[in-house]
């Protein structure tokens, strides 16, 4: 269940007057890497939420419709990478992190569909968490009127720190750790099929059968096949 508070503005750059809540909001990295002019108006748009213990805050495959910058609790992610077999990723989300991230390269893509962007993660409060939300909308306005949100810097800011691009990680080193035990396997088995077929041709007048010839041959290439 997800509770709003009224919208307030929150001056990010005006620290000096001792604001608790601007100084949580800074503690963000993506925000470190933002000018004040750029900072100020994202603050402007940002809404505290509330999410309860346990509650779903959104599922696999649900559009997204804000990201969310944690301030305080535990979040948990987890994705099945749009229900491959056998792939699991999770990830605990503590202050200082965000996610709907996906929000950010449909709003900054100019040729993007209207439709918002599908979440690649379910995401769920494993305690009380508290939030800033920044809606789609807004993201898309804020966006347009600073280009500076396109730097090649802040893109990286984001992969740093982003659970889509960690996954992407993780489902690259499960393909290339399963590649790895493949030649791992295959390899032996290579080795002993030309094993045997050395020994074949070289006792072949004393093997009983044809037969006898040919299985063990049969049996390592349909294994490797197999693979």
């Amino acid at each position: 269940m997800l509770h709003r508070y009224s919208i307030l503005k929150f001056s990010c750059i005006l620290l000096s007057n001792g604001d608790s809540q601007a100084r949580e909001i800074c503690k963000v990295p993506m925000f470190e890497k933002m000018d004040e002019q750029i900072l100020d108006a994202m603050c402007d748009w940002l809404k505290p939420a509330l999410f309860t213990e346990k509650s779903f805050i959104i599922r696999e495959g649900d559009p997204v419709n804000e990201m969310l910058f944690l301030l305080r609790g535990t979040l948990l992610t987890i994705t099945t990478n749009g229900g491959i077999t056998g792939f699991f990723n999770s990830a605990s989300l503590k202050a200082g992190d965000f996610c709907g991230e996906v929000l950010l390269t449909w709003a900054l893509d100019p040729h993007t569909s209207p439709s918002l962007p599908a979440s690649t993660r379910t995401v769920q409060a494993v305690t009380d968490a508290e939030a800033f939300a920044l809606t789609a909308d807004d993201l898309k306005f804020v966006a347009t009127q600073f280009r500076r949100l396109h730097s090649k810097q802040l893109r990286h800011t984001f992969k740093s720190y982003s659970q889509h691009w960690r996954t992407w990680a993780a489902c690259f080193i499960q393909a290339a750790w399963r590649r790895h035990c493949k030649h791992e396997l295959e390899q032996p088995l290579r080795e002993e099929e030309d094993r045997l077929q050395s020994v074949l041709a070289k006792d072949n007048a004393h093997l009983p059968s044809l037969g006898a010839t040919i299985y063990p041959s049969r049996f390592a290439a349909n294994v490797l096949r197999a693979l």
